[in-house]
């Protein structure tokens, strides 16, 4: 013989059970949409580079993307003195070329979680160094590291994102 055990549920329980999953649907869906939305996070637009050993800020710099790789140019200083100098030091055709529009940061290539296989430019001695860069805190920073050899052997920087003016799209 099979015993059935019947539970009477009241109308209150129902809809109680119906928000319960209602409610974990929602979040679900909101934590889908919060994954998709971090993995197309672009380090695309407008950057304040700090100095990695004063910590103080140094300038501005634009990243975009251009035929899938993304460059850098500095678009302004902090200090108005360094807007007026050119890169004296600086290898090929970026010598002799103003601080202030000069690209620094060149064929960054996405690699699972960070940018790399391209070379960054350190205006103030004129090295190119080979370069990885990652985004962090929900693409609110960016940590650039140049090195020579390996990443072990090298500096890194960290960059906070800037908002960019409407209209002006994140190129």
């Amino acid at each position: 013989m099979i015993l059935q055990h019947h539970v009477h549920r009241t109308g209150a329980d129902c809809v109680s059970t119906a928000r319960w999953r209602a409610a974990t649907l929602l979040a679900g869906v909101f934590f889908v949409l919060a994954q998709a939305a971090a993995a197309d996070l672009a380090p695309t637009g407008r950057w304040q580079t700090y100095d990695d050993k004063t910590k103080k800020a140094r300038g501005i710099v634009r990243i975009w993307e251009e035929k899938s790789a993304l460059f850098g140019r500095i678009e302004g200083t902090v200090d108005p003195e360094e807007a007026k100098k050119v890169c004296d030091k600086c290898p090929g055709d970026r010598k002799n070329r103003p601080v202030v529009g000069l690209l620094i940061l060149r064929n960054m290539k996405k690699k699972a979680d960070e940018y790399t296989g391209g070379d960054i430019l350190d205006p103030d001695n004129g090295s190119v160094y080979r370069c990885t860069m990652h985004l962090t805190e929900e693409g609110r920073k960016l940590v650039v590291r140049g090195y020579i050899g390996f990443s072990l052997l090298g500096r890194s920087q960290y960059w906070v994102r800037l908002a960019d003016a409407p209209g002006t799209g994140a190129q």
